[in-house]
């Protein structure tokens, strides 16, 4: 079996996070998938209760060289970094893609920085920030930081649509050609929107979507896969994003109507 598509991202029993909902969306948009774990949880921290925990740093390893031993990477497209358990995998991951692209520089690299959110600061071991700039930003093609991850990696000020332009053009660097940034400088919305920042050497394209109310984990991951899926479709970054904006509205607004707190995923139309 040859995998299309290796994402490494967290996995939860109940809910739709990570590769809970990666993969599906992955697979709808017909690529085959490999889910690589990262942590392994019962559920999402605000729930009262939760079991679980980073996935051992052998076992992680394993995981990703037992792929190359099944010999199953020859069609592989891309990898696809969300939620880390911390900066030791973070270490073994960059080794490991390091490898690849020596190889197949072709492969293209996906990376949504989870560090943290505007309204509750930084949720993960906080030298994840340096694990990243160090260890994976520069082996990204694009990156998808939310805004305050976006201020956070840059070291610089995200208040407004131009300073977010200037930070996410500070991270082009190498490899890396473009920045989304989600939930773009929220203290420059109006009414019930959201922005999403397009960066690219060349250009700013800002989209903006409606903002909801219903806030059930996981729209990032939702967004970054559909973003990675439908470029690799053959879609322009630009139009990949508008295209993860309103699938992610679409979702929310199923979930909100079937009063659900967790994501409800059904197949794309």
């Amino acid at each position: 079996m040859q995998i299309e598509v290796v994402s490494v991202q967290s996995q939860v029993v109940y809910g739709q996070v990570g590769n809970n909902i990666a993969v599906p969306t992955l697979q709808a948009l017909g690529l085959r998938v490999a889910a690589v774990p990262t942590v392994v949880l019962s559920n999402t921290p605000h729930h009262p209760t939760m079991h679980g925990g980073a996935i051992p740093l052998d076992w992680f390893q394993g995981y990703l060289d037992d792929l190359l031993a099944r010999d199953a990477l020859r069609k592989l497209r891309a990898v696809i970094v969300g939620y880390l358990g911390g900066p030791a995998q973070a270490g073994a991951l960059a080794r490991w893609i390091e490898a690849l692209l020596r190889d197949r520089p072709d492969i293209q690299v996906f990376i949504d920085p989870v560090i943290g959110d505007e309204d509750v600061g930084v949720y993960v071991d906080p030298g994840m920030v340096e694990a990243y700039r160090s260890h994976l930003l520069p082996l990204a093609d694009g990156l998808v930081p939310n805004g305050f991850e976006l201020g956070l990696l840059s070291g610089r000020p995200v208040a407004d649509i131009d300073q977010v332009a200037a930070a996410a053009r500070a991270l082009l660097v190498g490899r890396t050609r473009w920045v989304v940034a989600t939930s773009a400088a929220p203290g420059t919305w109006q009414g019930d929107e959201m922005r999403v920042a397009v960066v690219t050497r060349d250009a700013v394209e800002v989209i903006e979507h409606r903002r909801l109310e219903t806030t059930p984990k996981g729209t990032g991951d939702l967004f970054s896969a559909t973003l990675a899926g439908r470029q690799l479709a053959g879609a322009g970054v630009a139009e990949a994003a508008r295209l993860a904006c309103d699938r992610v509205l679409e979702v929310l607004v199923a979930t909100r109507a079937a009063g659900c707190a967790e994501m409800l995923v059904f197949p794309d139309s």
